[in-house]
């Protein structure tokens, strides 16, 4: 399933949700035109590594969750179909939480789920070497949030069945509900491999604390502001 739109229409414009996504497709461009050489160090400084993370913390050389790598790799994207994908469901998604939170809620929100979704990655394997970026966790988070707070909504979305394909409107509840099914499944799935192409922990984790964030958020914020 391919979003294409939503149904859920804002009041306001999505200032801080196009920023956003302008940022992510800046910092990916600025990466293409890296050498190999200089891309390793880039990935290296600004990724968020579990295993970096866990000797920062057995060695007490950075304090709990000061850890800035856990912001910037959500900045970071490892190919075209990455940032555009994620880039896609922040656009579609994305403008109606930041209406509903506030820019500057919103702006925390985001930071948030993706901090948490990397830290819930970490949790699954502290000793992993591989680098963990892209701002699925974060987009992930969003669509918590969307699943709760707008789950009557349609999302237009493009169907393939086989060799075939066909747009249909689904409602979002039942849209977000079968992609979190998917990130549950696969990352089971991914458990005891010695190799994960995808986070799909802190997709999960990342979703998650969206959903309760969201209902603490939300609660507080009877009228948007800023």
């Amino acid at each position: 399933m391919i979003p294409l739109r939503d149904s859920t229409r804002s009041h306001k414009p999505p200032i801080l949700t196009v920023l956003i996504i302008i940022l992510n497709l800046y910092i990916f461009l600025r990466q293409i035109f890296l050498d190999p050489n200089q891309l390793t160090h880039f990935i290296n400084s600004y990724a968020f590594i579990p295993a970096h993370l866990a000797e920062n913390i057995r060695d007490y050389s950075l304090p709990g969750l000061f850890h800035p790598q856990l912001v910037t790799s959500f900045f970071l994207h490892g190919s075209l179909f990455h940032v555009l994908s994620n880039m896609l469901y922040l656009w579609i998604f994305g403008d109606n939480i930041e209406d509903k939170l506030g820019r500057v809620r919103f702006l925390l929100f985001y930071l948030l789920t993706g901090v948490f979704a990397n830290l819930t990655q970490f949790l699954i394997d502290p000793s992993s070497p591989v680098p963990v970026i892209g701002a699925s966790g974060a987009v992930a988070g969003i669509l918590g949030a969307y699943f709760i707070t707008f789950p009557r909504a349609k999302v237009t979305s493009l169907l393939f069945i086989f060799i075939f394909f066909t747009i249909r409107d689904i409602p979002a509840i039942y849209f977000l509900f079968i992609w979190f099914i998917i990130q549950v499944f696969s990352g089971i799935s991914s458990l005891g491999t010695n190799y994960i192409s995808v986070a799909w922990w802190a997709h999960i984790g990342g979703f998650l604390t969206g959903i309760i964030l969201m209902l603490i958020m939300r609660k507080r914020n009877k009228t948007s502001t800023l």
